[in-house]
């Protein structure tokens, strides 16, 4: 890895997080070889020149998703690989297979659970072997959630059972790429739950201590200041993926995950309109119309992104225990998103870390390593209720 030409790649540099991703990175790589990559080197060309003149030199890499050749030549060159490249069940399983055959560090932003257990499935010894670091869900999918967690369970007692709850509230607008790979998750949770059952199959689990899934029940709670209700996303199963691998959470850990909304009838209106979606999602003509909605490279406006916000509340229980640690910061899918996709890359690029190999969570990876970075760059890890 020392012989690498670059420490960091930026693969899909020209889409709308790829180029926020490395706006920020021409800001803070300071110290950093770094590149970009894409299948079209004009549009290469035009973010390399967005990115002003200390970018000026950054080398570009041409690579396609459609070309093992060249994918195979940009993991090899480079210490890590940042993708943003989705939906990643069309498009992410090429350069994770280059990443896991050449022993490099692969982050991404995917909230697409089929994806990731489908990669676990059939890289996982591999990149165990070369010593490659597959780390998906960099983004806001799903750091704000297993590190909020890490950070609440290391609040608490060691050796003690512990229920941790998180609640999670957000404002901002979704790109189009964003919705395109909603609907396609939608539209493939039967192969979602099929490849997970095959994945809990052949996964150990931890011997002499429980984790678990809680899912709740949508009810008005007052500690996390509204209506919550479940929220069946990719980062409920990330932080449980974190507890089974890490004694620290404890020998018998539950996670609990709720989206929270402002009353009772707006909670009944998001599973109806969900229901409605995923509904539309199943037939290719409606599909089809749905995606015609969004143009996957659109995005909003910086005046749109000053506004985002986000904020996630862990209450953590331990006997008599109680911790409630705050994760918060801006923009939630892209502003935030790409800050904390690129300080993964650079944690994982240039810090002191655990011995890990293989597909492992970002708190397994970088745990407190990346909280630090975090909250360095901005993003807020409190216990404001101490």
């Amino acid at each position: 890895m020392a012989d690498r030409q670059y420490d960091i790649v930026v693969f899909g540099a020209t889409g709308f997080t790829g180029g926020l991703t490395s706006e920020y990175l021409a800001r803070h790589a300071d110290g950093t070889r770094w590149a970009l990559a894409g299948r079209n080197r004009r549009k290469l060309e035009d973010v390399r020149s967005r990115l002003g003149e200390s970018a000026a030199d950054v080398p570009l890499i041409e690579a396609d998703v459609n070309d093992p050749a060249a994918l195979r030549s940009l993991a090899e060159s480079t210490k890590v690989v940042i993708t943003t490249v989705g939906p990643y069940i069309h498009y992410g399983e090429p350069l994770v297979a280059a990443c896991a055959a050449a022993g490099t560090d692969y982050v991404d932003l995917t909230g697409e659970l089929e994806f990731v257990d489908l990669m676990w499935l059939r890289y996982n010894d591999q990149a165990t072997a070369s010593g490659a670091r597959i780390v998906h869900s960099c983004g806001f999918d799903s750091i704000p959630y297993d590190l909020g967690a890490l950070f609440a369970v290391k609040q608490l007692p060691e050796s003690v059972p512990i229920k941790l709850e998180g609640f999670v509230r957000a404002g901002g607008q979704p790109s189009g790429g964003t919705f395109h790979s909603a609907v396609h998750i939608m539209a493939r949770l039967g192969e979602s739950r099929k490849v997970a059952r095959e994945r809990r199959a052949k996964e150990a689990r931890p011997e002499g201590r429980r984790v678990r899934g809680v899912s709740g029940r949508p009810h008005d709670d007052a500690v996390a200041g509204g209506w919550v209700v479940p929220f069946p996303t990719i980062d409920p199963q990330t932080v449980l993926r974190s507890a089974r691998a890490l004694d620290r959470y404890g020998p018998d850990f539950s996670y609990s995950h709720y989206l929270v909304v402002k009353n009772l009838p707006l909670a009944i209106g998001l599973g109806a309109g969900a229901a409605t979606l995923i509904g539309l999602a199943q037939l290719p003509p409606t599909r089809n119309l749905l995606l015609k909605w969004k143009d996957p490279g659109e995005g909003p406006t910086p005046e749109q992104r000053e506004k985002g916000w986000f904020k996630v509340r862990m209450v953590g229980d331990a006997g008599e225990e109680r911790v409630i640690a705050e994760v918060s910061g801006g923009d939630p899918g892209y502003g935030e998103t790409s800050k904390m996709l690129a300080e993964s890359a650079l944690c994982l690029a240039h810090d002191e870390l655990p011995e890990t190999a293989g597909q492992v969570t970002p708190a397994v990876a970088m745990g407190e390593a990346l909280i630090d970075r975090l909250q360095r760059a901005g993003i807020r890890f409190e216990v404001p209720h101490a």
